[in-house]
């Protein structure tokens, strides 16, 4: 667990997300990025998988920040995270909080012994981590994007030294229900809205 003492973050811990944080983190997101989030390019990266780390921000019992990075490949043979979403809550914004995160996660990315990181955002914010769109002119994304958005950061020197290709998702995928336990759930649910209402 990660704690921070910042005086201009008072209270503030960053730790590994959990499976109770999910509503909150969905909520958070929906207000940060609206309705047509899921329809963006990185999105396809995420599908299906697990994120490789992914880290919540709490002040006071309630989640006020999140970031997730994903396990891609950054063309053939070079692997990479993809960072994203990151997101704080409206009213933390102004507290250096995205950043505290961004921090973070990096440097639980190193530690890890991962190669680079690659994101798609808004340069001058990001520039200030390391983060280049130099260093991903040979990739592209399995969607539409803006170029300049397209950023990456070595965490390793050379990493993405001659990158090329198509970046993959490569994480572990995410466990998917099986169609019979859906359907049985599906009629007991059914069967006890019908007893309810008798």
């Amino acid at each position: 667990m990660i704690h921070l003492t910042d005086a201009a973050l008072t209270g503030l811990t960053i730790r590994p997300e959990t499976p109770a944080d999910v509503d909150a983190r969905e909520a958070l997101l929906d207000a940060a990025f609206g309705p047509t989030r899921h329809a963006k390019t990185c999105e396809r990266l995420r599908e299906g998988r697990l994120p490789a780390l992914a880290l919540a921000a709490h002040r006071g019992g309630r989640l006020v920040g999140t970031v997730r990075l994903w396990s891609v490949s950054a063309g053939p043979g070079r692997t990479a995270l993809m960072l994203g979403p990151l997101a704080v809550d409206q009213g933390a914004r102004s507290e250096g909080l995205g950043g505290k995160l961004m921090r973070a996660a990096l440097n639980l990315s190193a530690a890890g012994g991962r190669d680079a990181v690659l994101l798609v955002g808004d340069a001058p914010y990001y520039e200030r981590f390391g983060f280049s769109a130099a260093l991903t002119q040979g990739l592209w994304l399995p969607g539409p994007v803006e170029r300049e958005r397209f950023l990456g950061l070595e965490l390793v020197p050379g990493a993405l030294s001659g990158a090329r290709g198509l970046v993959s998702p490569t994480g572990e995928r995410a466990p998917t229900p099986e169609l019979g336990a859906l359907v049985a759930a599906a009629f007991a649910h059914d069967d006890a809205l019908a007893r309810r209402a008798a």
